[in-house]
């Protein structure tokens, strides 16, 4: 059997010029280019790149031999992959049911208001994303949300704006030359 497209010169500069692709081909080599591997090497080329580029899912779906429609399925399925860089700092807001019902809706839209985004946006500064998902999987704890990779729930709006303005201003203001 034959290894669709595999890397062949192997320690050397990626043929794509882009050393990044690398942690992607070890990703796909370790599980032995099977097409069962596109969640895997999906999130190794989310974590490596920060985004998937239309080009990033080509390359995969050309390396595992899976039809690009379905990486871009895989790919908008899951709340964790984007196609935009995210800011410094990212908010996750899930939407499911639970938290829909217990006020997911009010969070979202206190911190569209407070930084002036939409969901899906980053603001100008690219210090915040605001993103939804449709379910995380904390039902008991709704509303729930992901800021910055932690999960936390049962969440206010005023707690969550407060949560992300503290975290916008720090970065601010390690941005700012010290004063001589």
């Amino acid at each position: 059997m034959t290894t669709p497209q595999s890397n062949n010169n192997p320690g050397k500069e990626h043929p794509s010029g882009d050393e990044r692709y690398k942690a992607i081909d070890l990703t796909i080599k370790k599980f032995k280019f099977e097409k069962d591997a596109l969640l895997e090497v999906l999130n190794s080329a989310q974590e490596t790149f920060g985004y998937l580029t239309r080009d990033l899912l080509i390359y995969i779906s050309s390396q595992l031999g899976v039809p690009l429609s379905q990486v871009y399925g895989v790919a908008t399925f899951y709340h964790m992959f984007t196609f935009d860089p995210l800011g410094e700092h990212n908010c996750i807001v899930c939407t499911g049911t639970a938290c829909h019902v217990k006020g997911s809706e009010r969070i979202v839209s206190a911190l569209s208001d407070e930084f002036e985004i939409l969901a899906g946006e980053t603001t100008d500064d690219g210090l915040f994303s605001l993103t939804n998902a449709r379910c995380l999987g904390s039902c008991g704890l709704a509303p729930v949300v992901v800021l910055n990779g932690q999960v936390s729930g049962k969440e206010t709006p005023e707690a969550v704006v407060r949560q992300v303005r503290e975290l916008v201003s720090l970065s601010k203001d390690r941005a700012q030359p010290e004063a001589a």
